[in-house]
């Protein structure tokens, strides 16, 4: 660099350009205030090397060195990782309130004790169940008390039927979220290396750091880490490396292998690396929270559903094919089906209701001890059931898929507080202040304004010289 005038215009145009620069990343701050993605860019500046003059090292003014993006690696890494387990209890508590919605029961109103919930649901089924064979007892020959029964089974075999498919779709949803969420995933895995590609040859050709890119990845690593967990390790180049549960995923700018659903038998559909073949075993998010809560909470939720209706068919089978009808017969069943799945009433005493079964004796349709047993059956605990009656066994069923449900409630609240600071303090680290970039902003032009003044200066005197005689 030069001394003299034409050193110092020298000095003056490149103070407009470092002014000129500084706007503009100003400005591309402010253009992207509202993009979470987005972290804050600073203009790194500079002194230029001084020259030597006969008083001693002159100063050339400044120049801008690098545009740097300001992040906070440790606070992304806990985004991330705090966004795959909130996903994980958010797969739990949607999957859990539609089962609550299946069964027909205010889960959070169902006490232990055994109170059902306002709605019409299973536990109001079978207490109507069991007092409409109690008022047959008192009125054994009554077609009218007959019906009312009939009737009452019915809707309560309907009310099984129901909620076991509505568990059942719940299960199927899950199988199907995890498929459409495989595929999520591997967009993703091919979107980061894509990414990778273009942040190194972006940095080797212009041997600068690719901000906005580094973004536009990090905003990917963020989106599929809640679909899965997985570990980033930043690479020399400006690559990162994916890896979920010990496998390669995304190696530099390559994509070495995908997630695969298959069919683990039974129709229980996990996780596979696709071309490892290795079945993975996630800790964190939906697609963890996917099959935790299909093969737990739902699983065991439709097995007791299915228990208590074979045994409520069981039960009042065993004694009724031991009564007699009103016509003389006996030996039918009162209920047909095996589960919650089928269970319905008989075809033959829908048809006609005096074959219903109250009497212990032929001949005696007044009799109504089978009637009795059967209202008695309200009270029993059933082997079968954990020494519990129906009713309590049901209780209990509906209280587990409660406490899941709060507890998923409560850890989504929790994690959502979590993520919340979390973005909060990256937000003061990477977020674009408007009162911060409008002060740089006039910095820059005030600066940029004094530079050209200074241009003006030395032209002028230029000019001053040039017209000496």
């Amino acid at each position: 660099m030069s001394v003299g005038l034409f050193g110092t215009l020298g000095m003056a145009a490149r103070s407009l350009q470092l002014q000129q620069a500084g706007i503009q990343v100003a400005g591309h701050n402010l253009a992207n205030v509202n993009n979470p993605a987005y972290a804050r860019q600073r203009l790194n500046i500079a002194t230029t090397d001084p020259v030597s003059s006969p008083i001693g090292p002159l100063g050339t003014g400044a120049q801008a060195v690098a545009i740097q993006q300001i992040r906070h690696a440790l606070v992304d890494r806990q985004i991330t990782d705090e966004g795959s387990v909130t996903a994980y209890w958010e797969a739990h508590q949607l999957a859990l309130e539609f089962a609550q919605a299946g069964l027909g029961q205010q889960i959070n109103r169902l006490a232990a004790s055994g109170e059902a919930g306002t709605q019409q649901g299973i536990a109001e089924g079978l207490a109507e169940l069991f007092n409409a064979f109690q008022s047959l007892s008192l009125q054994p020959t009554s077609l009218a008390e007959r019906q009312v029964l009939l009737l009452k089974a019915g809707t309560l075999a309907t009310q099984f039927n129901q909620a076991a498919a509505r568990l059942a779709t719940a299960a199927a949803m899950q199988d199907e979220t995890l498929r459409t969420d495989v595929a999520a995933a591997n967009a993703l895995l091919a979107d980061i290396a894509d990414l990778n590609d273009q942040i190194v040859i972006s940095e080797i050709n212009s041997g600068a750091v690719a901000n906005d890119l580094r973004d536009l990845r990090q905003q990917k690593i963020e989106s599929l880490a809640e679909l899965v967990n997985l570990t980033a390790a930043p690479q020399s180049n400006g690559a990162v490396n994916i890896t979920i549960d010990g496998v390669l995923m995304v190696e530099d700018r390559f994509v070495r292998d995908t997630l695969e659903a298959y069919d683990a038998g039974g129709g229980q559909w996990l996780v596979r690396a696709a071309t490892a073949g290795t079945p993975l075993t996630l800790a964190g998010g939906r697609l963890a929270g996917v099959i935790a809560v299909r093969d737990g909470p739902l699983a065991q939720t439709r097995a007791e559903l299915d228990a208590l209706a074979a045994e409520l068919i069981t039960a009042v089978n065993a004694i009724h094919t031991t009564g007699f009808s009103l016509t003389g017969t006996t030996g039918a069943s009162f209920f047909t089906g095996s589960d919650a799945t089928d269970i319905a009433v008989n075809a033959a005493l829908l048809a006609n209701p005096a074959l219903l079964q109250a009497s212990n004796a032929s001949g005696e349709p007044g009799n109504n001890a089978v009637g009795l047993q059967l209202a008695q059956l309200a009270q029993q605990r059933r082997a079968a059931l954990g020494d519990q009656t129906f009713a309590e066994r049901f209780s209990q069923t509906v209280a587990a898929l409660g406490q899941s449900l709060a507890t998923a409630n409560s850890r989504v609240t929790d994690q959502t507080v979590i993520g919340e600071l979390l973005r909060q303090q990256r937000a003061a680290v990477s977020g674009v202040s408007l009162d911060e970039e409008m002060v740089s902003l006039t910095t820059f032009q005030r600066a940029y304004q004094a530079s050209a003044r200074l241009m003006t200066v030395v032209n002028e005197m230029l000019e001053s010289l040039i017209n000496i005689r």
